[in-house]
Parts: structure tokens; sequence; C-alpha cells
């Protein structure tokens, strides 16, 4: 079963990788509204100064030149779409909700190409522009495949200045076709219905509900005869013998179950305790065990997965992490096990945790090596997969050369994925999920003192450039001295000078019992491709690990580590 992790423009993977109908269910969380900021202030980009203020929400997408293309793209391809694009973009202006919606539709005709002609869709976003895009799926899958919009309550109350609270997300579910996978699913009944409805014990404690043994219309066959001296043709009814399934398990049919006559089951039922029969009247009533009862059938507002809390052990720390259970209730209904999943926003990799845990074949895409990371980090921690063995990851670099490759087009995200490879956590400002000053770090890694009591700490710089020297070591020592780091990495992309390894020798060694550990290591990349890790004690925490304890470690300055 091949899975996959991929880093890079989900858009430019899907056209390079994902070949036509190979995917069996789609799911995608796109960025929106990552500051719950829905009173934005949006500018047309044309430099013309400050447009309309409208109910919308700032993401990562701006209009500009890629947008531009897109739309072009989309009129080509599909002019309908393209003619309500452009339509959008004219009432709208050219501003970063215009850009969104054109840059989801040209992917969005993408993840249609993918799809199987028995493969659902769904699309997680929240009401600020939910009703935009899903006039993009009309356009693109057809109003006929549309097959519901699902509400998430994704929080327990929201004050909110001269409006309703916005507790909700909305999630469009559409399907490629009329033939398309789908699996009954039911949901636990809530308490306050049991009481109601299963509110009679047997003798050993299990509760059942006493439920009509007869069924509307007069038969003229075995069901329309009299049992134990009730004729159901007098109330225009006829015996309606529960099916196996009906059945509690400590029950055993008879082997010619099948060929009994409707009044013979009615007196086996009746020999094994399961007619109930009431004190007054004399319609006797099947008791339906709750055992018995799958649940309620998964119904279009979902009230009972509830958000993560900031206690959660699920909580990884991503902004708009989704629970697991919401990903399973999906995948469980709209695919089968061996089926492919794909998640083209994957953030955390909530879908990619939910769809191994339920035996699906995955794909996963994302731009940031953050979420690259933390997601290997993830995979590893809860099924203890290992990429390379039991998942491909492609898109990241294999070499020195790729290495600097990445560095030049953006060293930031170089930087996040050399601190991936040493399993360590990233180091910013958790809203931006980036560097917010320069601190001298750019990574943590944390472990625990021989003892067991102390967390302690190594702090991690990145140097992808060409000029090094010895100060840069210097520098380390400070933040190390600064922030009472127990050691120091010094990550670099070219080999360190003489002058540098003598400068590092200089910040001694950390005691281990009778182990002795360098406090400052330079390490180069080629090092680390080739599998080479840092010399630090056992018990250095992967980010997946521990986060509580990690995030009590906050360092002068008043940052914070992102995870």
């Amino acid at each position: 079963m091949e899975r996959y992790l991929y880093f890079g423009d989900n858009l430019e993977v899907l056209r390079k990788h994902i070949p036509d109908e190979s995917v069996d269910l789609i799911y995608l969380d796109p960025p929106f509204n990552s500051k719950a900021d829905y009173n934005v202030i949006f500018r047309e980009h044309s430099g013309e100064g400050p447009g309309a203020q409208i109910q919308a929400f700032e993401d990562t997408w701006h209009w500009g030149l890629e947008s531009e293309k897109a739309l072009e793209e989309v009129l080509k391809r599909h002019g309908r779409l393209g003619e309500f694009l452009n339509f959008l973009v004219h009432f709208l202006g050219k501003n970063d909700l215009s850009a969104y919606l054109v840059m989801m539709a040209v992917r969005l005709l993408e993840l249609h190409r993918v799809l199987k002609p028995t493969g659902s869709l769904y699309l997680h976003c929240d009401p600020t522009a939910s009703h935009y895009l899903k006039v993009i799926l009309d356009q693109i899958f057809g109003p006929k495949n549309f097959r519901n919009e699902v509400i998430w309550k994704r929080t327990g109350a929201h004050s909110s200045a001269k409006r309703w609270g916005p507790v909700h997300d909305v999630i469009l579910f559409y399907t490629k076709g009329e033939n398309y996978t789908w699996n009954p699913t039911y949901q636990a009944y809530e308490e306050e219905y049991l009481e109601d409805q299963y509110r009679f014990q047997d003798d050993k404690g299990r509760r059942y509900a006493p439920v009509d043994l007869t069924g509307a219309g007069v038969s003229e066959g075995d069901s329309g005869k009299p049992w134990r001296g009730i004729d159901p043709k007098e109330k225009g009814r006829h015996w309606a013998v529960p099916g196996r399934d009906k059945i509690p398990s400590w029950v055993e049919l008879p082997e010619n179950w099948e060929e009994m006559t409707t009044q013979e089951k009615l007196d086996f039922l009746d020999e094994v305790g399961l007619i109930y029969w009431p004190k007054k009247g004399k319609k006797p009533r099947f008791k339906r065990y709750l055992e018995t009862s799958k649940g309620v059938p998964i119904q279009d507002v979902i009230l009972d997965i509830p958000p993560l809390s900031s206690h959660s052990k699920e909580r990884l720390g991503y902004p708009t992490q989704k629970p697991v259970a919401l990903l399973e209730r999906i995948i469980q209904a709209s695919s089968n096990r061996g089926d492919v999943v794909l998640d083209p926003f994957c953030g955390c990799g909530t879908a990619l945790a939910a769809a191994q845990k339920l035996g699906r074949a995955w794909i996963g895409i994302d731009i940031t090596h953050l979420a690259i990371n933390l997601i290997q980090a993830r995979l590893k921690r809860d099924f203890g997969l290992e990429p390379g063995k039991d998942y491909k990851v492609e898109g990241t670099p294999k070499d020195v050369e790729s290495a600097r490759f990445l560095f030049q087009k953006d060293p930031h995200q170089f930087q996040l994925w050399v601190v991936g490879l040493l399993g360590a956590q990233p180091y910013g400002d958790p809203k931006k999920g980036k560097k917010g000053g320069d601190t001298g770090i750019d990574g943590l890694l944390y472990f625990r003192d021989p003892s067991g009591s102390r967390l302690e700490k190594a702090v991690i710089q990145v140097k992808g450039g060409d000029h090094l020297n010895p100060s840069m070591v210097r520098d380390l020592r400070g933040v190390m001295e600064r922030e009472k780091a127990a050691f120091g990495l010094l990550i670099t992309l070219k080999e360190p000078t003489k002058g540098m390894l003598l400068e590092a020798a200089k910040a001694g060694s950390y005691s281990w019992g009778s182990q002795a550990y360098p406090r400052l290591q330079i390490l180069t990349v080629e090092e680390l491709l080739s599998g080479a890790t840092p010399k630090l004690p056992p018990g250095s925490l992967n980010v997946s690990y521990e986060l509580k304890e990690v995030r009590t470690a906050k360092p002068k300055g008043g940052m914070e580590p992102l995870f």
C-alpha cells in the first residue's frame, strides 16, 4: 500500500505526480481566516487605495501576477467557471479574498481530475467564504453532485459584539458522480435519548426498548395468522419478526431459523425472553437491546465531536488542527480499506493519521517544511512509521546541491527543513509560524538531566551562507549562556573553518554520568544527510513529545517554541 508525503505547492504536485482518477477520497482544509479576523479592510492591489470593508478573512494568498495567470487559465480550461470568477473579481475587487477564490478554483479543477468516478470530496471552510466556494464547486462538480453542507461546532461559545457568536465550520460534501462510495456510519446516542427509549433493564442490568412486533398492512401468509390468540389483521397489521441483526449476541438462533414459520419464530423469541408482555393489554412487544443498536446515522450537524482543548493529548500546537475523530468519521463514511485518501493542505497531518489508523493509503501535500517535519514526527510517534521505509517523502532535499537550491530559493524553509532533520522544534512566533526577530535561535531540542527532575535544552542555529567565521560560534556561545542551554548546535551548509572548530572546543563538555559530551557541536548538512546525529544524552525529545512540559521552557526575550 503506497503512501506519499510531498513538500511543495499542491498545484504543481497534483499536475506532476497524481494521475487521473487515482484518488478515492479528498479532504482539504485550505488556509483561511488564520487570525480569526472577520472584519479585515481589504485594499485594492492596484495601488489605488483602500477598497470596501467586507466580511472576509486574511490569508496567505494575495492578488498578484500568479492570481492573474490562474484566472486566465481557468477561463481557458473552464469557460463558465472562468466567467463567474471574472465577475467575482470585478465585484469584490482584486483583493485577498478574490485571490483566494481564484487560487482555490484552479486547484479544485485538478482535484476533480484526480478523483475516481466513485470518489468524494470534503472541503472544510468557515461561513465567511463557504457560499463563494459552493458556487465554484457547483460549476466544477455539478449541482446534482452536491450531497451535504455539514456543520461542525468547532468551539463551545464565542463572544462577539452585535452578532450571533460564530461557533461553527462548514464542510462541503461533493461526489464525482451518482455511484459513489458510501458506508452507513453511526454516532452514539445521547444520554437523554437512552433514558427515554432504553429505560427498561433485564435481570442482568442490560438495557432494552420494547418496540412494536407488527408492521403496517395485512398479510395473507404466516405473518398474518394469529399467535397466542392475537390476530394482527384486526388492527390492519401483520407480524414483523426482527432480523438477525436485532437478536442480541447471547441468543443462539436455531439452525433452521430461516425455514421456521412466523409463529414458530415468535415462540422461540418468547422462550428466550425477547418478548415483552405489558401488564395491561395483550399486545406483545420485542425487546430491542441496546447492544444491537448501531447508534444514530450520522447527521449533517456534528455536535458530538468537540474541538481539541488546550490540554488534549492529540494537540500538537498547530493553529487549525482538527480532531482525529472528525476525520475518522469522514473517512469511514466515504472510503473503504485500501482506498487512497488525499489531503492537499495536510498541515499537521490529521487526515493522514486518521487514514493510517483506518487502513487506507494516503497522499499528503504541504508547502512548508514545518508541516512536513511535524507530520513525520507524528507518524513515528503514533504508528512507528519511518520515512523512506513505510512511506515516501518527495520534494525535500536529498543531497547538498538540492539543499543549497532550497536555501537560495527560501532561506526560512531551508532553516525549517534542517531543524526537522534533527527532529527538533522550530523556534519562532507561534502566530506567524516563523522567526519573529533575531534571537539567535532557529530550533530547540530537550532532554532530562540524569536525575530526571530537570528539563535541559539544546539551542540550534542554522547557517546556509558561504561566509562562515569563528564569531558565529562565539555568538552561539553567548546565546547558550543567555538561555542557560546545556548544548549549542551549529548546522552549516558549507564546511566550517578550523577557527570555528577551535572556538567550539572552548565551550567545554556536559557530563552525563560517566559520559561527557561536547557542549557546542558543529555539523554540516552533508553529514546530516548521511545519517550523522549530534552527540547528545539519551532521551532528547522530539517535537511531538511532552509538549506541555516543553511549553513551560519559555526563553528570554518573550519568544516561545513554535509548538
